[in-house]
Parts: structure tokens; C-alpha cells; sequence
């Protein structure tokens, strides 16, 4: 049970940053960013790539700096070229594809052997292996939702904020949505990218395929979060919905996995079912509450 707590707490920490990142996109500026995907693979093969190379601090430098990248391509498409922000999304995350191989040396996956990484460093200061990168990550999360919290509460984060609620008022108070759209999408994707990153040298391997679902398993994780710490209602709590979500969402996966109550083999289907009543969750409460209140009215 320690080791699944464990996993599940490491683990989450990392999506955490993907959940923070579809908070930004999703829930404040009110865009379905699909570069999500791709963009976390972007990540996790510069972040690996720089490893090989000898450079692992370096390389979750340069995979935040991609991310950011990828993000600004999307918005580009979405403020300057007239392209909704689904199909600019997809526009992306289709070119990325190309972009990931390219940076793997046109292989569909990279690994590290004996490289060092973010992880064995910390390991080589005398802290076990498992705690150290469940500590590097935590600090690495909360660093991120402190930063958050405090940038959305600046002026800039305040425009962005009212660009997600009415970009027509934004326009008229003599603030450009273009840019504020243009600055919210590159963060969202430089956190999409530092999680790649972490994850690619923690599992030390960076896969063409790894960000398949990225997107619907951040974005329940945060559902999930907000679900049972009633997220939504301020700032801090939404954000604190996107580390609690995951780290759910993770345990549960995690004690599956452990137990084996399930095969292995029936994981994307159980997977599928949880994404599907996290995002449901909502709704069936609401429906719940209706039939509460028509039953004591009869």
C-alpha cells in the first residue's frame, strides 16, 4: 500500500502540471487547447535528448522553451491567421508529430541508459531514490501552482483572466485579446512541456506515442479535483484541484494496477470509465440535486 501511495503521489505531482496547464487554457481563457498531446511529447524528447546529450537540468530548460514554442505556433494560428482554436490545436499537434521524431533522430523512441537525469542527482546526495523523486517533483509542483496563483493575481494575469470571460469588454478596455491569448497558450504549454520532460527522465525513455489521451486525462483529473474540494470557487482552490485530482485519478490507476483486479489488458477501457464519470460528475449531481428536490416537493 506504501508503494502505491507512493506512485500515486509522485505521479500526480508531475500531471499536476498538465492539469494546471488545461486549468489555464480550459477554464480561464475558455480555449480547448489540443496541442496538449504533442506538446507533451515535445517535452519529454528534448528533456531526453539533452540527457543523452549530458545535459539534464538543460533539458527541461529547453523542453519548458519548446513548449513555449508549440504553445505561440497555436495561438499564432488561433489570433493572426483566423484559425478556430480546436482546428489550431489539431493544426499543431499534427506538425509536432514530425517536429518529436525530428528531435529523436527521426526514431520513434529515445532511451537513457547509464545518463545521468534530474533524479540520479538528486539520488547521488544521499536520498533514496523513490522519496528523492517524490520530493524533486512536489517541490517542482508546488513552485508551479504558487507561481500560478500569484501571475493570474498581477495585471497581466488579470487580463487574461477577463479575456476567458469576455474578450468583447477586453477589447473595449484597450487590452489586446490576441496577446493575452497569445501569453496564457505559451505557460500553458511550457508546463504541458516541463511534465513531458519530468516524465520522460524519470521513466528515462521518451516515446513517440506517450502523449496519446494527455488531454482527457488532464482534464478529468482536474474535473476530479474540483469535484471534491469544490473547486471553482476561487483561485487557490482551483489550482489546488488540479494536484488533488491527479493524485485521485493516479491512486486509483496505481491500486488497479497493484491488485490486479482488473487485467491488464482491460486498463484503457477502466481508464475510458473514469475520464467518462469524471467528466459526467457534474452533471450527475446536478441531476441528483433536481431529483432530491422534485421528490420533496411531491
Amino acid at each position: 500500500m506504501l508503494f502505491i501511495i507512493q506512485t500515486a503521489l509522485t505521479l500526480g505531482c508531475v500531471y499536476s502540471l498538465v492539469a494546471l496547464a488545461l486549468f489555464l487554457s480550459y477554464r480561464v481563457l475558455d480555449i480547448a487547447d489540443l496541442t496538449t498531446d504533442g506538446c507533451f511529447v515535445l517535452g519529454m524528447a528534448v528533456s531526453v535528448t539533452a540527457a543523452i546529450a549530458g545535459h539534464p537540468v538543460l533539458g527541461l530548460l529547453l523542453a519548458i522553451i519548446a513548449g513555449g514554442t508549440a504553445g505561440f505556433v497555436t495561438a499564432f494560428l488561433q489570433t493572426r491567421m483566423g484559425v478556430p482554436s480546436i482546428l489550431a490545436g489539431i493544426v499543431t499537434n499534427t506538425g509536432l508529430y514530425t517536429v518529436n521524431l525530428m528531435v529523436m533522430g527521426f526514431s520513434s523512441n529515445a532511451s537513457l541508459l547509464k545518463q545521468a537525469t534530474v533524479f540520479t542527482m538528486i539520488r547521488d546526495l544521499g536520498i533514496d531514490n523513490s522519496w528523492g523523486q517524490l520530493l524533486l517533483v512536489a517541490v517542482i509542483a508546488c513552485l508551479a501552482m504558487l507561481a500560478m496563483k500569484w501571475f493570474l493575481g498581477t495585471r497581466l494575469g488579470l487580463s487574461i483572466r477577463a479575456t476567458g470571460d469576455n474578450r468583447e469588454m477586453v477589447a473595449a478596455s484597450s487590452i489586446d485579446p490576441r496577446y493575452t491569448i497569445t501569453v496564457g497558450l505559451v505557460i500553458a504549454n511550457c508546463l504541458t512541456a516541463l511534465s513531458g520532460g519530468l516524465v520522460g527522465q524519470m521513466q528515462k525513455a521518451a516515446d513517440i506515442n506517450s502523449g496519446t489521451g494527455i488531454v482527457v486525462i488532464g482534464l478529468a483529473s482536474l474535473i476530479i479535483g474540483e469535484t471534491v474540494i469544490g473547486g471553482r470557487r476561487s483561485i487557490g482552490r482551483n489550482i489546488a484541484a488540479c494536484l488533488v485530482g491527479n493524485i485521485i485519478y493516479l491512486f486509483i490507476y496505481a491500486l488497479i494496477l497493484q491488485t490486479r483486479i482488473l487485467p491488464i489488458e482491460c486498463l484503457k477501457l477502466m481508464t475510458a470509465i473514469i475520464v467518462a464519470l469524471a467528466i459526467a460528475a457534474p452533471t450527475l449531481q446536478k441531476n441528483a440535486a433536481l431529483m432530491n428536490r422534485a421528490r420533496r416537493e411531491m
